[in-house]
């Protein structure tokens, strides 16, 4: 029997989540709901299925096993916890929520009904990005000591001001950072390990009628001794691809998008120069550097594999909640600081509160 498909919120990212479904064999979109009927309507006429008008309607149907998050940032809590409390299985476009506490309630509606859940971050599929983690796992890379991640990308005013969420604390959850630079958090403390401390500034650079930054740099310290640091931006035209550098005492490797740069390490193997060729072939592509909508489905596709592997077992999602949680805490430790200009330490004890401040009309 095929793995049944639902989608809560038909924006564009849900396109992406569509493409992979229709690619997975034993996989089948079944319905689809959003806020405005129209909306989903629209979708299902496009991708072949059916259009819900009521939440309720779709999560009764016994055809559909996993509900995918597809709505603005901070609207995943409620239709996630609905869909757990009808027992069907979540899956939630990054970020997994903008709060701890809404993030904990997601998790919890999950773990208290037995389903699985788990936070879209495709990157983590990326081959070259499980090359890498291949080689920290094996030790390769010696002692870590410096790990680095950098987003420079553009954004539009235009972008900011198509969508009534976008660039707000309420919806948005932040900027640069959750929106944006979150895939690469997401790598990197898979790379480095648990974050222990941060130090960071953040402002609004470029960008009007937004409450968020637009621009960030943090310095971070993880649980392991090593240090790195995180630069987030939606104002560097006209936008660069994402880097990611691991480096160690006996080792070090640079991935521009998914490209490897450099790989190189003091204890050779037999596959090393495999691994050059395969992966410094400049596979092209933006990245959604300055367009959005840029972007392939294939990590999607590859995490929706991976999801429903481990439907009817007792293994976890490659990201499950708590993995999703991980990098939505590190992003609310790089606020918290650069708001009170005080380094932070992880875990946190409660969500950040945003400065009066810094909403709009204040």
């Amino acid at each position: 029997m095929a793995t049944g498909f639902g989608l809560v919120g038909c924006g564009m990212i849900s396109n992406f989540h569509a493409q992979a479904i229709e690619k997975i064999r034993g996989a089948k979109l079944v319905g689809c709901f959003d806020m405005v009927p129209a909306s989903a309507d629209r979708f299902a006429e496009k991708h072949g299925c059916t259009p819900y008008h009521d939440l309720d309607e779709m999560l009764a149907n016994d055809d559909i096993h996993v509900i995918n998050i597809c709505t603005p940032s901070g609207a995943h809590m409620e239709p996630g916890v609905k869909a757990a409390n009808a027992g069907k299985h979540v899956l939630v476009e990054k970020p997994l929520e903008i709060t701890l506490k809404r993030c904990d309630a997601i998790i919890n509606a999950c773990k208290k009904n037995k389903v699985k859940l788990g936070t879209i971050m495709p990157s983590r599929f990326g081959a070259v990005n499980i090359a890498l983690k291949e080689a920290v796992d094996s030790k390769r890379f010696g002692k870590l000591t410096i790990g680095d991640s950098y987003v420079k990308w553009w954004r539009t005013q235009e972008y900011y001001d198509s969508g009534g969420w976008r660039g707000t604390w309420k919806l948005d959850g932040g900027g640069a950072y959750m929106n944006q630079a979150i895939h690469n958090v997401d790598l990197l403390y898979w790379f480095m390990g648990d974050v222990k401390e941060v130090v960071a500034l953040t402002d609004t650079l470029a960008h009007k009628r937004i409450e968020v930054e637009d621009a960030g740099v943090a310095a971070l310290r993880f649980a392991n001794g090593a240090l790195g640091t995180i630069e987030a931006t939606t104002c560097a035209y006209p936008g660069f691809l994402k880097k990611t550098e691991i480096h160690g005492t006996e080792g070090s490797a640079i991935v521009e998008q998914d490209d490897l740069l450099h790989w190189e390490f003091e204890k050779k193997d037999r596959k090393d120069n495999g691994i050059r060729k395969k992966f410094s072939q400049k596979a092209g592509g933006t990245g959604g550097a300055s367009d959005p909508s840029a972007i392939s489905f294939a990590g999607h596709q590859a995490q929706f594999t991976d999801f429903i592997s481990v439907l009817n077992t007792n293994k976890k999602p490659l990201v499950d909640g708590e993995e999703g949680r991980k990098s939505v805490e590190i992003i609310l430790a790089i606020y918290q600081s650069s708001w009170t200009g005080k380094k932070v330490t992880l875990p946190l004890k409660r969500d950040p509160k945003i400065p009066e401040a810094l909403k709009l009309g204040k």
